[in-house]
C-alpha cells in the first residue's frame, strides 16, 4: 500500500483508492489480502489545497496550464465551510464524493462506499488470504456481521455530527444508546464462550469492520465535554470492558495485529491528543 508519490517498485495498484479520511477498512483489509492500493486524499483542512478529479493530486503537483484551462477545471467554493476547492468542470454543482456515489460509477469501474470497496480489495486478494471467509456459509455469516456494522455506523454518523455541532438531544442520544447496546451485545454472543473471531478460525471481514466502527465511534471522546454540558455521558466510557468484555478484548487484541496496527494506533492516538484540545 502506498500513497501518492510514493515508489511502486515495479508493481502496480490493485486498486486507486479516494479518500477524504483514513479507510480503515479497505487499509487493513488490503495489509491482510496482499492487496497493493494506492490511497490519493487529504485531512478535511487539506481539501481545499487538492484538484478533485479522477487523477486527485495536491494543486501544487498539478501543471499550470492545466488549472489555467477553464474548460477542466473550475473553482468553487464548498457550501459547508466556505473554503475554495478546485473541482474537475464535470463536477460543478455537487461535491466530488457525491459525484463518486452515483450508480453508474459502478459501471465504469468505479466503486464508491467504504464496505464495497472493504469487499472488492478482499476479492481482489481471496486466493491469498480468505478474509471474506473460506465458503459460502462463512461468506455468509459474515454479511450478516457487515449489514449489523452499517447500522451501528450510520447511527453514529448521526450521533457524532449532531454532537459536534452542538445539536445533541435526548431523543438522538436515547437512540444511539439502544444502538450501542445492540450491536455490542450481539458481538458478545458471537464471541462466546471464548471465541477468538467472530466468523471461523481467522480475521474476517466482520473482525476488521468491527475494529474500524468502534475506532470511529472512540470520536466521542473528543466531545466529552459537550455530552457532559448536555447532561449525558460517554457510551464508550471507562465502564465499556466490565459491559462488554468479550467485545472490550477483542478488540484490544486485535488492536495488536500487524495488520491493524499501522492505521488504528496513529488514527487513536490522533483522538487523543485532540482530546483536552476539543473539550
Amino acid at each position: 500500500m502506498r500513497k501518492i508519490g510514493e515508489p511502486s517498485h515495479g508493481r502496480p495498484s490493485d486498486l486507486l483508492l479516494f479518500a477524504q479520511s483514513t479507510d480503515l477498512e479497505a487499509t487493513i483489509t488490503a495489509r491482510l489480502c496482499g492487496v497493493e492500493i494506492e490511497v490519493r486524499g487529504a485531512s478535511p483542512r487539506g481539501l481545499s489545497q487538492w484538484l478533485w478529479d479522477f487523477d486527485a493530486r495536491p494543486i501544487a503537483e498539478v501543471p499550470a496550464v492545466r488549472l489555467e484551462n477553464a474548460s477542466m477545471t473550475v473553482r468553487t467554493k464548498c457550501s459547508r465551510n466556505g473554503t475554495e476547492r478546485w473541482r474537475d468542470a464535470g463536477q460543478c454543482g455537487t461535491h466530488w464524493s457525491d459525484r463518486l456515489r452515483r450508480s453508474k460509477a459502478i459501471q465504469d469501474g468505479r466503486i464508491s462506499r467504504s464496505a464495497a470497496i472493504m469487499r472488492a480489495v478482499a476479492r481482489l486478494g481471496a486466493e491469498r488470504f480468505p478474509v471474506y471467509g473460506r465458503n459460502v456459509y462463512e461468506s455468509s455469516r459474515i454479511d450478516a456481521f457487515l449489514d449489523a456494522s452499517l447500522v451501528f455506523a450510520r447511527d453514529g454518523q448521526i450521533y457524532l455530527l449532531a454532537l459536534s455541532n452542538g445539536e445533541m438531544s435526548s431523543d438522538l442520544y436515547s437512540r444511539m444508546k439502544g444502538s450501542f447496546a445492540a450491536y455490542l451485545s450481539g458481538i458478545e454472543q458471537a464471541l462466546a464462550p471464548q471465541r477468538g473471531f467472530l466468523v471461523g478460525d481467522n480475521v474476517t471481514l466482520a473482525d476488521v469492520c468491527f475494529v474500524s466502527e468502534l475506532c470511529l465511534f472512540h470520536n466521542e471522546r473528543a466531545r466529552s465535554s459537550a455530552l457532559k454540558t448536555a447532561g449525558f455521558s460517554l457510551l464508550l466510557d471507562n465502564e465499556f470492558a466490565k459491559s462488554f468484555p468479550r467485545s472490550a478484548a477483542h478488540f484490544r487484541r486485535l488492536l495488536g495485529h500487524p495488520a491493524f496496527v499501522p492505521d488504528v494506533a496513529g488514527y487513536l492516538e490522533k483522538i487523543e491528543r485532540n482530546d483536552g484540545r476539543v473539550n
